[in-house]
């Protein structure tokens, strides 16, 4: 056996040395009479630890290539060459060649810590479950009997939970439009989906804030996007640097999320949202305005949302109930021209067949009754109370000495550390201390950051969560 392992390769050596192998048993140079090298033959001949064969070995029998003699050695899979042929699929390939992205490892590995209960989540980006309105929804479902039809919903979703939205949107956000310029998604999250698929082609320049909830998302980079970046300070984006942006790049979409803006709480001042409306009709770019928080401003004072001010037809609107009533009822909604809608609505049809009806039906009830002005007042003054708590144990544990930005609404709070720390090795820290945060550079460019999450924290947890995030800081003074 002939290899040589290439040691500027990103993929691990001892993929290197299963492929290897594989390619000589599907050419038949290796014969399954002959068993292969022992590990510590291989090892020495290749120049490399014997634990790199072993990794190899384990990945070829993990196929279905080959098998372990106890005391005998790796022979080749004779199963292989039967008279059926078969063969088990290398799924570890199909898995890594796919084209559509995973979650980063540090995501996913957050996602899957905080599933331990002994974990203060402060990383999550939901409401904790006391401020789900669970009672409400035990009430609807008591009292008002569904019958509905069971069979398909219309592509765009259902009619009723349609006009609805269109009461609440103009009750609420001062938007006009009718149920024919609104689908259905599940949560904001297939409504980006949807309209990168749909909307755009791989090698198209896209325009996010950074930091962004939208940078963490690998969707623009599996659509073979180009993604540019635009500075969020406390008033949001500065239109000056689309301009720039567009001067050097052509922008084809624009994607912003003006109120309590995921992760600074940034609200964009209503002179910058006029500004941008006014390049967006100039240059013909347009905006993706994604509005999961605006009604849980502390004020009480919502909008005006770029939707809402938009003459042109330019800003295509997402929101959802995820962040604002339960994030398990995978109810969200874009709001665009009716062209866009239909055929962002025929995607979805090819993807599930629509919404299921039983989520659309209680959101329906609940959307439309008295108690879901009631439970906004009540999330709102519980958010602010979480808010204050948590900022002032921040300032507890670190002397006054906290740069933080004050929210005024939403559901996180953006913390800079005093002092340059590693912010991944500190969160394996936290973690060991029982607390999950998200490092802000999962977000975006830069480092020194954290986003943690009031709205996922209980009371009782969120000042012991910042004191065992405060031990962790500590331990890298």
């Amino acid at each position: 056996m002939e290899f040589t392992p290439d040691s500027s390769s990103r993929k691990p050596i001892y993929k290197q040395i299963a492929e290897f192998i594989e390619q000589g048993i599907s050419s038949g140079e290796l014969s399954p009479d002959v068993p292969l090298p022992s590990e510590r033959t291989l090892a020495k001949k290749i120049n490399v630890n014997r634990s790199t064969i072993v990794a190899a070995y384990d990945e070829l029998q993990s196929i279905g290539l080959v098998v372990r003699k106890k005391g005998s050695g790796t022979y080749i899979n004779t199963d292989i060459w039967g008279i059926s042929h078969k063969r088990v699929p290398n799924w570890g390939r199909y898995v890594e060649d796919g084209s559509f992205l995973p979650n980063l490892p540090l995501v996913q590995k957050i996602r899957t810590e905080t599933q331990k209960n002994e974990r203060i989540n402060l990383a999550s980006g939901e409401l904790a479950s006391d401020l789900f309105p669970a009672d409400q929804f035990r009430s609807i479902l008591a009292k008002h009997p569904f019958n509905g039809h069971l069979g398909y919903d219309h592509p765009q979703g259902n009619e009723l939970l349609r006009e609805t939205i269109c009461h609440h949107v103009e009750d609420y956000k001062n938007i006009c439009i009718s149920p024919d310029s609104i689908l259905i998604t599940s949560g904001a999250q297939q409504a980006l989906h949807l309209i990168v698929q749909c909307l755009l082609k791989p090698g198209d320049t896209v325009a996010i804030e950074n930091p962004s909830y939208a940078y963490s998302l690998p969707i623009f980079q599996s659509a073979g996007l180009r993604i540019l970046l635009l500075p969020v300070d406390k008033y949001g984006v500065n239109p000056d640097d689309i301009i720039e942006l567009q001067k050097k790049h052509r922008i084809r979409m624009l994607f912003l999320n003006p109120d309590h803006q995921n992760p600074t709480g940034a609200k964009m001042s209503v002179s910058r949202r006029k500004r941008i409306l006014d390049i967006s009709s100039e240059y013909g770019i347009p905006i993706i305005e994604d509005d999961p928080y605006s009604l849980t401003s502390f004020d009480g004072k919502i909008g005006p949302c770029l939707k809402s001010m938009d003459d042109s037809g330019n800003v295509v609107y997402i929101s959802s109930l995820s962040k604002i009533v339960a994030s398990g009822l995978r109810i969200g909604w874009i709001i665009g021209p009716q062209k866009v809608i239909e055929r962002l609505a025929d995607a979805k049809q090819q993807v599930d067949f629509g919404h299921s009806v039983f989520p659309q039906w209680v959101a329906n009830e609940f959307l439309g009754s008295p108690q879901f002005g009631k439970h906004i007042l009540m999330l709102r003054k519980h958010l602010q109370e979480r808010r204050d708590l948590m900022i002032s144990s921040l300032l507890k544990v670190s002397n006054n000495e906290t740069d933080v930005f004050v929210p005024e609404g939403g559901i996180h709070l953006w913390y800079k550390l005093n002092e340059p720390v590693d912010e991944y090795r500190l969160l394996d820290e936290a973690m060991k201390k029982g607390v999950a945060f998200v490092p802000g550079s999962i977000f975006g460019s830069e480092k020194g950051y954290i986003r943690f999450s009031y709205g996922r924290g209980q009371k009782h947890s969120i000042e012991e969560g910042i004191s065992r995030f405060a031990s962790a800081l500590k331990s890298f003074a």
